[in-house]
């Protein structure tokens, strides 16, 4: 079985940054959308978008048509926002998926399912959520093996997820994994899939998020630089400068 989304991608406005077509929108815009557009945005994905993910785009085409290929790629990049702002979209404002995430929640009423991850942090994402997201229902977790899945896995996977009925898919499975994921299984699920990356940890109480002060000025990258400096150092060195050269100097 396939599944049609039926919203017309060229209501939402976009600015093309590093050739993906970035959301310029808000939280509120974002939220209102959501509401209006729920039911028939069944079977497609959201891209939660950040310096990393769009430079990795840009150096991939196979992934920047993933990026292109859903509803919207949302800014969650504070720089992202910051750069539609000085092209024109002066309502634009980052949006990220773990305070999307977060709004979704506490409207009540949708239904969720949590895909990726592991069992242990599943088990406590659901139980915090049950406990502080009374209105919102989670119809089922899974962790999946850190492997491929074989064609009759998969297949039994979707099966599963689609029998629960969810409104949302939350994707858990870190950039590009999760994105790629979505694309493979556009038309295929029933519920909008996001892919939020470490909002499974932040909603699990495994990592905290950084102060509010801290997310206003951009600076949440730098508060999860100093919690896991190892992994994510050269990342950051690395796909900022690129972004910063390719963005500022080159206007690309």
């Amino acid at each position: 079985m396939t599944f049609k989304p039926g919203v017309d991608k060229n209501t939402i406005p976009t600015v093309n940054i590093l050739g993906v077509d970035i959301a310029a929108i808000d939280m509120d815009w974002l939220i209102h959308f959501t509401k209006e557009n729920i039911k028939k945005l069944s079977g497609d994905y959201i891209c939660v978008s950040n310096v990393h993910t769009t430079v990795t785009a840009f150096e991939d085409d196979d992934y920047k048509r993933i990026q292109n290929g859903g509803i919207m790629a949302i800014p969650d990049g504070g720089p992202l926002s910051t750069v539609g702002r000085k092209r024109g979209a002066k309502e634009m404002a980052r949006t990220t998926g773990p305070s999307y995430m977060g709004e979704v929640l506490r409207i009540g009423g949708y239904r969720h399912f949590f895909y990726g991850s592991t069992e242990e942090t599943l088990e406590k994402l659901s139980a915090n959520l049950t406990k502080d997201y009374p209105q919102s229902i989670v119809t089922g977790i899974y962790s999946p093996p850190f492997r491929e899945l074989t064609e009759k896995e998969d297949n039994e996977i979707i099966e599963m997820i689609n029998k629960t009925n969810p409104d949302f898919v939350w994707i858990g499975l870190g950039a590009p994994k999760q994105e790629k994921w979505m694309a493979a299984h556009q038309g295929k699920i029933i519920g909008l899939m996001v892919g939020v990356g470490a909002a499974f940890d932040y909603y699990a109480g495994n990592i905290k998020r950084a102060p509010k002060w801290m997310q206003k000025c951009n600076l949440e990258w730098l508060y999860r630089l100093m919690q896991d400096p190892k992994r994510l150092f050269k990342r950051y060195l690395i796909t900022n400068s690129k972004f910063i050269w390719e963005t500022v100097i080159r206007g690309k």
